[in-house]
């Protein structure tokens, strides 16, 4: 794992989701043609109540806002389940096995490609480890909690926010599990 945000390396992929074999380095600019993963994880509980974070007021991006359960940048060398398990274990302690899982669904973006996954599992708040470098606080939240935080601009605007709530456990585009 890296010291520092600017050591961290990341595949190359082509639009395609191939691997180039180049890696990019966090912090420069990324060239037209080159894309990197990025995961989302949300855990929600038998409630239907998504685990939230509040970022550290110190980050750079989206300081002080309530994100998904957690997020990050795969690392050179990381499928998209090592990326998620990785950055769930770094930012709140918490071990998952998602070797048999794919995402359940993906978002393109200007230079990458974000995955989420969307899981069911009870979780003990005061049994999490947060890393102090990104995370400040964690909470469960309703669809509605979540909507009207996003309303109040405490919430990173994710536009898909309430269907998160509708397609947990929907494993394919016709609604089969």
């Amino acid at each position: 794992m890296p010291n520092r945000e600017e050591d961290e390396l990341w595949d190359l992929y082509t639009k395609d989701r191939e691997k180039t074999g180049k890696v990019h380095r966090r912090g420069d600019v990324m060239k037209d043609g080159e894309y990197h993963l990025v995961i989302h994880v949300c855990i929600f509980n038998s409630k239907n109540e998504l685990l939230i974070q509040q970022r550290q007021p110190f980050k750079e991006d989206w300081s002080n806002m309530w994100d998904l359960t957690a997020a990050g940048s795969a690392l050179q060398g990381e499928n998209s389940s090592q990326a998620a398990e990785r950055e769930v274990a770094e930012e709140l302690g918490l071990k998952l096995d998602l070797s048999d899982r794919r995402a359940d669904f993906t978002i393109n973006f200007e230079h990458g490609f974000d995955d989420y996954y969307l899981l069911e599992q009870e979780v003990d708040l005061a049994s999490l480890h947060l890393q102090e470098e990104e995370v400040q606080a964690v909470r469960w939240c309703s669809k509605e909690e979540a909507l009207k935080m996003q309303e109040q601009g405490i919430m990173i605007p994710y536009w898909f926010l309430d269907k998160l709530f509708e397609i947990r456990g929907i494993q394919d585009a016709h609604g089969s599990k």
